[in-house]
């Protein structure tokens, strides 16, 4: 006869065996996919070509950078910060990459970064001249509306930079969104050579941003007591100058018959 327990001990042993099996499925499959997990990561990582040609500007590898061009990478790629492929090339010095990107028949030589950056503004602000000069070659725009690579060349006293720019019509007094001007830049960094070459250039020291400073309150204001008494003595010399050309005009067409 069939009594109770017999029920009950036959249903707890089948529940059991049941139990065991599904923990032990349970158990294969977790283990299962921990091993396919580390074998994954014991896989060597393959990068995206974007990837790996935003490396190959950085370090300047150019054999690298031109099979990727090769196989159909944009010239005017730009990395996860929105920043073009001759940029970055402008801003880490890789000339060599500068040149091969510069020279694609796609290239976007004006292309900005989300600062409003270009390559040309970058080489100068680095006194990358060779940079610069390959870029002009390219007939790369030397005046922007805003900030330019005039300024940014004397933003860091790089003489030798303002001069080619200079050469090559960049519009000596640009303003930058608020009106400041290249040789206000220079007066704020103290760099008293390229203040003078500014000025020798016929820079205007008498501009005055949308705040009302001059180059004169740049340097005071950054403490460049030298620049700011240099551009004194010439403001003075100036002011000098059309007071006596004034004063020694003829009166009443005297001499003017002579």
């Amino acid at each position: 006869m069939l009594t109770f327990s017999t029920v009950s001990s036959s249903t707890f042993s089948t529940s059991s065996a049941r139990q065991s099996a599904l923990m032990r499925k349970t158990w294969r499959t977790l283990v299962t996919g921990l091993a396919l997990t580390a074998a994954a990561i014991a896989q060597p990582a393959f990068a995206a070509p974007a990837d790996s040609m935003i490396k190959a500007v950085k370090f300047d590898d150019v054999s690298a950078v031109k099979k990727l061009l090769s196989q159909g990478v944009d010239p005017n790629l730009v990395d996860n910060t929105g920043t073009p492929l001759l940029v970055i090339a402008a801003r880490e010095k890789s000339d060599k990459v500068g040149k091969l990107l510069a020279d694609n028949p796609n290239i976007d030589l004006e292309k900005l970064d989300p600062a409003g950056e270009n390559a040309m503004m970058l080489a100068s602000l680095n006194d990358d001249l060779d940079f610069v000069n390959m870029l002009i070659a390219k007939d790369a725009e030397v005046n922007k509306k805003g900030w330019t690579p005039l300024h940014y060349a004397a933003t860091n006293g790089h003489d030798d930079v303002v001069k080619v720019l200079l050469d090559h019509s960049a519009y000596i007094d640009a303003g930058s969104p608020n009106g400041t001007t290249p040789l206000m830049m220079a007066a704020r960094g103290g760099h008293l050579s390229t203040v003078k070459l500014l000025l020798d250039e016929g820079a205007d020291l008498r501009v005055k941003n949308q705040i009302g400073l001059t180059a004169v309150d740049f340097a005071n204001q950054y403490h460049e007591k030298d620049v700011a008494q240099g551009l004194a003595a010439r403001l003075a010399a100036m002011q000098n100058q059309g007071a006596a050309g004034a004063s020694g005009a003829p009166q009443s067409g005297a001499n003017s018959a002579k």
